[in-house]
Parts: C-alpha cells; sequence; structure tokens
C-alpha cells in the first residue's frame, strides 16, 4: 500500500488527511505545534482558549459545505447557529447587521443601502449559488492537466448553463458591478471583502468576491472550545479511521529517493519515507524544505510575499460584566480609509455558554487588523526598540476602535496579549507571518495543487481559497484526486459531484 505523509495539521491537511484515512490509506500527519489547526487554530494561555487567527465559522446552514462535511465524515460539530454573523460599525456611527435570515438581511440592507442596491445583492447572491455548486463538485482549479480539463468539463457539466451565465465576471472585479451604488455600500462591501478576499472592490475578482460575500447566507455558528475545536475533531477523525497525527514532529528537511519515494527528516531526528508527500503550507515554507531539485513555481518564489497581508492582534482576558447580554459575537470596526493598520478591525468574543474558553466570570475576545509585513520585519532586524514601540502603538489604536463595540475594554481586561507577524511566523511557523493567501484578483490566483510527481499542496494557496470550508474542500479535492489517480486503496470511492452525503463506514 502506498504511504502517505500529510505536512501540517491545518484544516487543508486535516481534511486531506480524513478523506485518505476513510478510503483505508497508510496517512500519517506531522504537525510541528501543540495542537492542530494552524493559524486557525486555538491556543491556551493563563486559563484563556483563544482563537490565533480565523475567528468565525461559517458555512453551517442546511446543505452548506460544513454540513456535508460532517455529514461526509461522520462529525458533530456541535455548532450552536446564530441569527447574527457579524456587526459592522461604520465610520458615520451606524451599524449595520449581516443577519443569516434571508429576509432579515434584504430589510436590513435596505434600510442602510436604500432599493438601489437591490440590483448588487441579486447579482451576488445569484452568482454565489452557481459557484458553491461548482466549488462543492471539487474541481481540478486551475487545470494542471488534459485529465484535469476533462474532469473540469464533467464538474460543470450539470451546471453549464449557469456557469456560462456568471463566466464574464471571471474577467471583471466587483467595482464593475457598483458604478451606480451608494458610496456607503461601496466602503462596506471593502471591509467585507478585505477580511474575506484579502483585497478591495476595485482589485477584487467578482466571481469569487459573490462566494465571499456570500459568508452569512451560508449560515453562521459558535462551536465549543473554538475553531481549534473543528480541528481536534477532525484528528479524532482521522485517528478512527485507522490514520496517524503526531504534534510537536517539525519537518526540517525532504529529499527525493531513488524510485521517487521521499525521505522526510524531523527536527526530532526521525526520518520515515513516503510516497506521497502533502504540504498544508504556505509555498515559501515548502520551498525552504525541499532538498534538491525544486518545483518550477516554487523556485520563482520572490524572497518574501510581495501581495498579500500579515495580522496584528490582540489577544484579551476581558471581564464579562464589561459585556452586554445581547451583543454580537463578531464586529467589524471601521474607522477611516485606507483600511487595515488599525483603521478597520475584526472583534470575536468567545461565547458565555463554552466555559472552557474562559476562567470563571471573563470571556476570550480576539482583536485583529490587516498589516503590511515588511514594516515589521524591518524593526524587528534593526530596531527592537522600535518594533516594540510600534507595537504598543499598534495595542493603543485598536483598543481605541475596540471602545466603540465594548466600552471599558481596558478597565476590564485582566490581559492584553499582542501578536504581529513576526509573532505568527514564530508560533504557526508561516514564513514571514504571510496569513490568507494571495489577494483573489482573479481566478488564475490560486495555485494547481500538484507540485511535482508525488508533491502536493493544499491550503489558502489553492482553490478554492481561504476560509475554514473552503480549506476543506480544496484538501478533499487532493486527496480524491490521488485517490482516481490509481493508489491502492481498499475502500476509496470517486466523488464526480458533488460531495457525497453518506455516513461515515459506509
Amino acid at each position: 500500500m502506498k504511504r502517505i505523509l500529510i505536512v501540517g495539521a491545518g484544516f487543508g491537511g486535516l481534511a486531506a488527511g480524513a478523506e485518505l484515512s476513510r478510503a483505508g490509506l497508510d496517512v500519517t500527519v506531522l504537525e510541528a505545534h501543540i495542537y492542530p489547526g494552524g493559524c486557525a487554530g486555538t491556543f491556551y494561555h493563563k486559563g484563556y482558549r483563544f482563537d490565533a487567527g480565523a475567528t468565525l465559522a461559517g458555512g453551517f446552514a442546511p446543505d452548506a459545505p460544513m454540513d456535508r462535511l460532517a455529514r461526509h465524515f461522520g462529525i458533530d460539530w456541535e455548532e450552536r447557529p446564530t441569527s447574527m454573523a457579524m456587526q459592522i460599525h461604520m465610520p458615520d456611527e451606524s451599524t449595520i447587521t449581516r443577519w443569516t435570515d434571508p429576509q432579515r438581511w434584504e430589510s436590513e440592507r435596505e434600510a442602510q443601502f436604500g432599493n438601489q442596491s437591490e440590483p448588487f445583492w441579486r447579482w451576488q447572491e445569484s452568482t454565489a449559488d452557481a459557484l458553491w455548486d461548482f466549488a462543492l463538485r471539487l474541481p481540478p482549479w486551475p487545470p494542471q492537466s488534459f485529465n484535469d480539463l476533462l474532469h473540469l468539463m464533467k464538474s460543470g457539466s450539470a451546471s453549464i448553463g449557469e456557469l456560462l451565465k456568471i463566466a464574464p465576471d471571471a474577467l471583471r472585479s466587483v467595482s464593475s458591478h457598483l458604478r451606480h451604488a451608494p458610496e456607503k455600500l461601496r466602503l462596506f462591501l471593502d471591509a467585507q471583502l478585505l477580511i474575506s478576499a484579502q483585497t478591495t472592490s476595485v482589485s477584487a475578482n467578482a466571481l469569487y468576491s459573490a462566494a465571499a460575500l456570500d459568508l452569512a447566507r451560508q449560515g453562521v455558528a459558535h462551536v465549543p472550545d473554538g475553531i481549534g475545536g473543528m480541528a481536534d475533531k477532525l484528528v479524532k477523525t482521522i485517528r478512527n479511521y485507522g490514520g496517524q497525527v503526531h504534534f510537536r514532529q517539525e519537518v526540517t528537511r525532504i529529499s527525493k529517493k531513488r524510485g521517487g519515494s521521499y525521505l522526510v527528516e524531523t527536527k526530532r531526528g526521525d526520518t520515515d519515507t513516503a510516497d506521497f508527500v502533502i504540504f498544508n503550507l504556505p509555498p515559501w515554507n515548502i520551498s525552504s524544505l525541499l532538498s534538491g531539485s525544486i518545483p518550477s513555481r516554487l523556485s520563482r518564489l520572490p524572497e518574501k510575499p510581495r501581495h498579500g497581508w500579515g495580522a496584528f492582534m490582540a489577544y484579551v482576558g476581558l471581564d464579562a460584566s464589561f459585556i452586554p447580554d445581547d451583543l454580537a459575537m463578531h464586529h467589524q470596526v471601521l474607522l477611516k480609509e485606507p483600511l487595515g493598520e488599525g483603521n478597520s478591525i475584526f472583534l470575536s468574543l468567545s461565547p458565555s455558554w463554552d466555559q472552557r474558553r474562559a476562567p470563571g466570570g471573563s470571556r476570550a475576545l480576539t482583536i485583529s487588523t490587516h498589516t503590511n509585513l515588511q514594516p515589521w520585519w524591518a524593526l524587528y532586524e534593526s530596531d527592537r526598540t522600535g518594533y516594540e514601540t510600534r507595537k504598543n502603538k499598534y495595542i493603543d489604536r485598536i483598543l481605541s476602535l475596540a471602545e466603540r463595540v465594548i466600552p471599558g475594554i481596558r478597565q476590564g481586561a485582566d490581559l492584553i496579549m499582542p501578536g504581529t507577524p513576526v509573532t505568527f511566523q514564530q508560533f504557526t511557523r508561516r514564513a514571514w507571518g504571510w496569513v490568507g493567501g494571495f489577494p483573489q484578483t482573479n481566478l488564475f490566483q490560486a495555485w494547481g495543487p500538484r507540485l511535482a510527481p508525488g508533491l502536493w499542496m493544499v491550503g489558502d494557496t489553492i482553490f478554492p481559497g481561504q476560509s475554514v470550508p473552503a480549506v476543506m474542500l480544496g484538501g478533499i479535492r487532493v486527496a480524491q484526486t490521488i485517490i482516481a489517480e490509481g493508489v491502492s486503496a481498499p475502500h476509496a470511492f470517486r466523488a464526480t459531484h458533488k460531495i457525497q452525503v453518506q455516513d461515515a463506514g459506509n
């Protein structure tokens, strides 16, 4: 039987591992950290359980991605749906609620943006429906072989009419649908796209963005133990199917052996041999691990990411008495443009019912803002005093903005812990602290997952992109491709249409 080794226990790697082990294959996942989830993991500190990066769990509506995946693997996410996906606090002091109920959201957007915004929302929802239908068929995008082209044609055959209708948007930005829209709508969409597509309406690809803006309609929920609790369930699933997951196993070198297999070495001095290696890592990390010939696309990488973002974070332990009982648990607060760099922030609170997330009488709060990587690294490498000064400045800026949602946040905090792109590299191992993948400016921005014979990648760099549901779909697509290409799998099956909804073990 072929042996498959997965480097990294983020959601893409865990989904691939679950699918491959479900098929009866010999699968091992190696994770450098002590917990799964990668930059979407949940970590412990002084009695708190903080979501490290990704903090909003979406895709739980009936027949939406997380619902399908739960049935596919036989997982109970134990999710608790919420009626408010998030609240967006605009610079004009108005607050927009992203309701998960379609009728309430239609009434909200009409009140906030007027009737002239409805053509945009009709386009967004119909386009998102078609694109999600396509993505759930696990298409090989972008195609990397003739077989991929054939599979791609089959994937879209059932909805070819809908795909042809939306095809022109493959070459457009979202702004092409906003020519007569109110300025408030444009700013609102720019803020939402920054956190879901890593760019704003002028550059964001229209097709990708229609689906990215569909998060609330796909169903938002809260899960026990945070986002990392979902990763824990996937680890258990892999082990239940007979696969292995090992923590504190940082891979340091991978080299090709005669015969086509790969030698995998870890920091602890352990070695392993695999016929297939799947990387749940950014391209820069993958390149640094490979010894000998490096796949052509990886060899063309710039030294540092030129596109994309880092995150500046504040992890706050907060006295629960400072939080109103009816306060939504996710908020985006806008101060001014350009967005990011403390001019816009995203806040996520742990649920009051999840007693494992914080000490008694307290709540865990994660605050983030997009930030450019280069200034942080320049200061860290040459001016540590300047680095600390900038860190303190950013903490003060984002806490001041957070006061609009939680007045008195400084007085109520018993813990305030900052995180910069440098911190992200240290704790998640992502090179330069680059997070969120490439900005979604065109449909060819996504990398093909096949790097070389026997080498694959999953995660937010491949289609369908960032978010937990998206990277899981990408991971399953890679697993099914490996199975379909002839790996001996005792219980293998091919899903040529949407993800099959069946109980595990059938």
